[in-house]
């Protein structure tokens, strides 16, 4: 169903774009709550949270509780077998091919002659394929240079979970790593439904992946004082569950994650063609950078793209129904990102529920936009809002509703979603129900 539409720009025939809307039709992730988007939303509900001591890796410092993916072995995968799990040693790889699979099979897009040359996959990261590299490295070490594996080199390029799953799941269309830090789930989903919009493609796969759990970044994050640092009398020390405690008062850094999201887009007339059934029509999408600090958020520059992603929904402020905050625990980023839903919001704010699913599932970096908006979706289809667990009330945050502790009956048809990152990357869609 191609455009047959062209215009003249400068002389040049160009095809026009298709102004197409864009809906959210399935999704899968992989989380410390669950390897499938099933698990993960049956524990979401029940107020419970993935954190436990690492057990992947050895860390000598006081930020040892981690969110990893309970039971997860790639050698139970049906498509992997062991060699193709010794040869793709980045764990981002094998990771993106399951939820990408998970994301298909619960969408009911079938990928065939088709609609596999119109399907692209947009899965963003953070840290890449930097696992492999430490393997690497050890076998340089201590064994020499042959022992380097001839893998190496793909297993650090950005775009080689995308380009897999393609082999794997038979689509054609574009295929890259959108690199946003800890937005980049987000700018996948936007940067994908530009790409429905203008009729580049008509279904992507979009999210974002990262395996983190490693001593040398537990080790940078704790040194940057960004992870919490679980010390005797802190309540995390007898319960690991409840040391990510957003917009709590004594919240004390982020938890560090493990995990994988994946959407699946679709353009509306492609709906009626496959027999799709669309769960949230992608509405709004704002995007800006801090020009400010590599690690510090510059208010201005979030406020701008919270108000963009707004405009670009054709609705105002007060439309909002719910807020999915980037919420990442931090004492001094929740505050931030607080006085700036008061700038966007002003008095309307305390009527807007706004709760952070990191305080369950910690923060997944690269991945993390993407399983909070499949989780926010969820909630919307269900009328159902997630809690920011473990919270105790901050005075100076009291005229927020973070939905604290359970979950909550609420009907909403739009909800805005958060997501910055470290290099001052900021990118907020706002998704609507259908």
């Amino acid at each position: 169903m191609q455009c047959l539409c062209r215009f003249q720009k400068d002389g040049i025939d160009m095809k026009a774009p298709r102004n197409r809307r864009v809906f959210v039709i399935g999704y899968g992730t992989a989380t410390p709550l669950g390897k499938t988007f099933e698990i993960t939303w049956n524990r979401a509900v029940k107020g419970e949270s993935g954190f436990r001591k690492v057990t992947k890796c050895r860390v000598d410092c006081l930020s040892d509780v981690v969110g990893e993916i309970p039971d997860w072995n790639p050698l139970e995968l049906e498509f992997a077998d062991r060699k193709e799990v010794h040869n793709w040693n980045a764990e981002f790889v094998l990771l993106t091919l399951a939820v990408c699979r998970e994301a298909l099979i619960r969408s009911g897009l079938q990928i065939d002659a088709e609609t596999g040359p119109r399907t692209a996959c947009l899965i963003g990261s953070a840290l890449n394929g930097t696992n492999a590299f430490r393997i690497a490295m050890d076998n340089l070490i201590h064994l020499g240079p042959s022992r380097i594996s001839p893998y190496l080199l793909p297993n650090l390029c950005a775009n080689l979970p995308s380009g897999k799953a393609g082999i794997l799941l038979g689509f054609t269309g574009p295929v890259f790593s959108p690199q946003g830090a800890c937005a980049s789930g987000n700018h996948a989903i936007g940067i994908g439904a530009r790409m429905i919009r203008d009729g580049d493609c008509d279904f992507v796969l979009a999210g974002g992946v990262d395996a983190c759990i490693m001593p040398e970044i537990m080790h940078g994050f704790a040194n940057m004082n960004a992870t919490i640092k679980v010390v005797e009398g802190d309540r995390a020390a007898r319960d690991p569950a409840q040391a990510s405690r957003p917009f709590s008062v004594d919240r004390k850094g982020m938890v560090l994650s493990e995990g994988a999201g994946v959407l699946v887009l679709a353009a509306e007339e492609m709906l009626s063609v496959y027999g799709l059934r669309p769960r949230a029509e992608v509405l709004g999408i704002g995007w800006t950078s801090d020009a400010y600090h590599f690690t510090r958020p510059n208010p201005a520059s979030i406020v701008r793209a919270i108000h963009e992603a707004i405009q670009d929904a054709g609705i105002e402020p007060r439309d909002i129904g719910y807020i999915n905050a980037h919420g990442t625990s931090t004492h001094k980023g929740d505050s931030i990102e607080v006085d700036c839903m008061r700038t966007v919001f002003g008095a309307f704010l305390s009527n807007i529920p706004i709760s952070s699913n990191k305080s369950q599932l910690g923060h997944t970096l690269g991945a993390s936009a993407a399983i909070e908006a499949a989780l926010g979706i969820e909630g919307m289809c269900r009328r159902i809002i997630l809690p920011t667990v473990n919270h105790i009330q901050d005075p100076e945050l009291s005229d927020v509703d973070v939905v604290p502790n359970v979950i909550r009956n609420h009907s909403y048809d739009m909800f805005l979603s958060n997501a910055f990152g470290f290099g001052g990357t900021n990118c907020c869609i706002v998704f609507k129900g259908v």
